[in-house]
């Protein structure tokens, strides 16, 4: 550019004079200006840093640099003019070789610009793309995008008409109807959405429409990241389930947040957990004195553990962090840590929670989920923790599988120890399935399409209720706030999703299409593999109809059947009994007698063997052979 421009000033200064003496071949006594005009330009637009600019991202800053440089330039040629007195320049030339120059200097970048951006951009191979919003985050989209390498903007949809026609950083602004003949005609392959500020419903409903288009669906990254420097506004990716399902996240109220947090001592367990992990992200943002992290496996004690102290030697915080390992079942660990570290109070969400392992393995989930929350429920009693809130699940309402009825029955044993009196206020928290946790059906969904499927469905017709991690864990966190003791609260999980929606959806917004007998040509297949031992095909969150409001619209109190401490009791050194020796069906059978609902599924179940223990008082609700 530097070459050019020692070559085309030069040039402007003959065209100034033929504009000004109006001929195409104009007498010029002054050659002087030949040499002095770049002479004296040149330098100056280079101090300017007129040239420190690369011609591919130039900003207004380009501008002002060559305004300022001509402007010196021309005030320098006329000075020096009038101090040479056999100078003949006419005055005007001074100017009209100013205005020239600028023109050629502004326009040889901008067509520059526009040839390294368009011309070599397509001929670099880049891949189509529309841009869906045409608000402050598309025209930052665009911007960036226009100097990828990666994707080019062939055209911003919206559905304001008000927009439709204009250009967007030279990108015409077009409807829907437009996308959708590009779409088919294959002039854009991908969508990539920016609308950051629009509702889950809202891009939910955009999402759907997009579906039939058979177009990848991207996004970009959140402004929020952007502008802490974790992302840039060019680094799209595939728009994931997560950023649609559910409603939109009410906002946490303060005053329950940080009511048993701030500035206590508290004891998460399961720490290393999908719900553990971010209950204990959460509480470190509410600024407790202490966060205990009790978890049994070292691996993910290790990651959270090691993420949680980079958070607080970032953020500045004074927060004493402590790594416990060990198992929950040790009643005598958890209460000599509680005492230790003071804690007032305990998350517990320990817990087996995979469905089908657990039904293959109902020895393990009783001693895990039902003997594990007793012993870590009186180690916190005895050390004195004032809150002691579970972590439970929709899979405890009526269960038909070993996992459900177990987290139901430890509800059984919490409330049973809060009606029979305790200085700790005990509390449960029912919630359905989180997206992104380990086992979430969404992770498995995006795994399998990557390898090209097939996606596994266990049947067409089974729904699930979805939440946020973040949103379940805040909500956890403001339930059990709200406790007297004895509560089971349940959050609201808004509208179920259909399993195989969900599948097909995650399909279309990966740019693919559903193979079927409507589609043998398609890409991904959905095969149906039947429904898992104890799994139903929709989950509830209340046993019965009662169910009253709490201080949070989010939160609500389920009333529902309970044991005494005494039934519990009995219960319990039954469940010991056939722990020892092992016996399935024991178990199976106690659950059966003990959880109201409980259906297990006939296959696996052997017959009953006659127990060595005490006549119970709910035994014979089994009906059990003599």
């Amino acid at each position: 550019m530097l070459a050019a421009d020692l070559v085309a000033i030069p040039m402007m200064v003959w065209l100034a004079f033929a504009l000004r003496l109006n001929e195409l071949s104009p007498a010029i006594h002054d050659h002087w200006l030949f040499v002095a005009a770049p002479v004296t330009l040149i330098p100056v637009l280079y101090l300017a840093g007129f040239y420190r600019s690369i011609v591919r991202y130039l900003g207004a800053e380009v501008a002002w640099s060559m305004f300022v440089g001509v402007s010196i330039s021309v005030c320098m040629l006329a000075a020096a003019s009038y101090m040479l007195p056999e100078v003949t320049v006419p005055r005007s030339v001074f100017l009209i070789w100013g205005a020239l120059s600028l023109l050629y200097l502004a326009g040889s970048r901008f067509l520059m610009r526009r040839f390294l951006v368009y011309v070599l951009g397509g001929a670099l191979d880049r891949q189509p793309v529309a841009v869906f919003g045409a608000g402050a985050a598309g025209a930052q989209l665009v911007a960036a995008l226009q100097s990828s390498a990666e994707f080019f903007p062939a055209m911003v949809v919206d559905d304001a008409s008000n927009k439709q026609g204009t250009l967007l950083a030279g990108v015409p602004v077009v409807g829907r109807k437009a996308l959708e003949v590009a779409a088919k005609s294959g002039r854009v392959t991908a969508v990539l959405m920016a609308v950051p500020t629009l509702s889950k419903a809202g891009r939910m409903a955009i999402v759907r429409w997009l579906e039939t288009l058979n177009l990848r669906v991207q996004t970009v990254p959140a402004f929020t990241d952007i502008a802490s420097g974790k992302a840039r506004i060019e680094e799209v990716r595939d728009i994931s389930i997560e950023d649609l399902l559910g409603r939109d996240a009410v906002p946490p109220r303060a005053d329950l947040l940080h009511r048993c947090i701030s500035g206590k001592h508290v004891l998460v367990t399961g720490a290393g957990g999908s719900i553990g992990s971010e209950l204990c992200r959460q509480i470190l943002k509410l600024k407790p004195a202490c966060l205990i992290l009790f978890e049994q496996s070292e691996f993910s004690l290790y990651a959270i553990e090691k993420e949680l102290a980079q958070s607080i030697k970032a953020s500045g915080m004074q927060v004493e962090l402590k790594s416990m390992l060990g198992s929950v079942i040790n009643r005598g660990h958890v209460e000599r840590v509680c005492r230790e570290y003071r804690i007032d109070t305990v998350y517990h969400a320990a817990a087996y929670k995979h469905v089908p392992i657990v039904e293959n393995n109902p020895s393990a989930g009783v001693r895990n989920n039902i003997v594990g929350t007793l012993e870590a429920a009186q180690g916190a009693e005895a050390a004195g923790v004032k809150h002691f809130i579970l972590v439970s699940t929709d899979k405890a309402v009526r269960p038909t599988n070993v996992m459900g009825a177990t987290k139901r029955f430890a509800e059984l044993v919490l409330q049973a120890m809060a009606d029979r009196g305790s200085d700790t206020i005990f509390s449960m928290v029912r919630f359905g399935n989180v997206l992104g946790s380990s086992g979430s059906v969404v992770p498995l969904f995006r795994d399998q399409i990557q390898k090209g499927g097939p996606v596994t469905v266990t049947h067409p017709d089974v729904i699930r209720y979805f939440m946020t991690i973040p949103e379940a864990s805040q909500l956890v966190i403001q339930a059990g706030a709200m406790a007297r003791g004895g509560e089971v609260f349940v959050l609201d999980m808004g509208e179920p999703v259909r399993i195989l929606d969900l599948a097909k959806t995650m399909i279309h917004l990966m740019g693919l299409s559903v193979k079927d007998e409507q589609n043998p040509n398609g890409d991904i297949e959905i095969a149906f593999t039947g429904l898992r031992p104890g799994e139903k095909l929709y989950e509830e969150l209340l046993i019965g109809e009662c169910s009253v409001g709490t201080e949070h619209e989010m939160i609500m109190q389920a009333t529902e059947e309970r044991l005494s401490w005494d039934e519990i009791q009995f219960a319990l050194e039954a469940f010991r009994k056939a722990l020892e020796k092992g016996d399935k069906a024991a178990i199976k059978a106690l659950l059966r007698s003990y959880v109201a609902g409980y259906q297990p599924g006939s296959s696996g179940d052997k017959p009953l063997e006659t127990l060595q223990f005490r006549q119970l008082p709910r035994l014979a609700a089994a009906n059990l052979p003599d």
